[in-house]
């Protein structure tokens, strides 16, 4: 695709790390919480739970036309499985989103890559499930595909009742572990590549 406003989202994991909650979020972040469109495509190995599972998500300002992805802009790894069966579908300079615990990547050369310990975080808080949020909020922070409100407003309306302050206080732990870890510095180079105009 050349819609420059068009951005296409790829997140792995094994079945049971909340990876197709994580993209029902940032697709109901972008189009309910921010005025833009999203679709989302979700497959599952045939072993279901355990394996490798992955969701897609295209965001684009205008109506999104077609629904599946090519090259995916920013690729979000919470597995080693994942990251070994969709590594090649990013683009050169795409964004790479990782698991640090959980997933060794090969970056190349001027690729923006950015390792957060989601799982290690979401065990400090208590509930190790939570990760799937943690990563959420950490993909934000890196992105900045929709606000940082939107994103949590999204999250609060997606997850089962009586959860949302976990949830919350998960995703806000990944978004400040990009701030520790990366700071300023990151958010300033990615400045000059903005996912979708706002």
């Amino acid at each position: 695709m050349t819609d420059v406003s068009r951005v296409e989202i790829r997140i792995t994991g094994f079945g049971g790390q909340g990876v197709v909650l994580s993209g029902h979020i940032i697709g109901r972040a972008c189009a309910v919480h921010a005025d833009k469109h999203a679709t989302m495509i979700q497959s599952f190995g045939p072993e279901a739970r355990g394996s490798a599972c992955s969701t897609t998500v295209a965001v684009c300002d205008t109506e999104v036309l077609y629904p599946y992805i090519g090259r995916p802009d920013v690729f979000v790894v919470m597995s080693a499985e994942g990251y070994d069966k969709y590594r090649d579908e990013l683009k050169d300079d795409g964004i790479l989103i990782y698991e640090k615990d959980l997933v060794r990547p090969t970056i190349k050369e001027g690729q923006p890559s950015f390792g957060v310990a989601s799982t290690r975080i979401a065990e400090a808080l208590g509930r190790a499930i939570v990760q799937n949020i943690v990563m959420l909020g950490f993909f934000a922070a890196v992105t900045e595909i929709v606000s940082r409100d939107a994103m949590r407003d999204a999250v609060a309306k997606s997850v089962p009742d009586g959860t949302e302050e976990l949830n919350l206080r998960a995703f806000d732990a990944g978004w400040d572990a990009f701030e520790k870890e990366y700071g300023q510095a990151a958010t300033s180079k990615e400045e000059e590549a903005v996912l979708v105009p706002g």
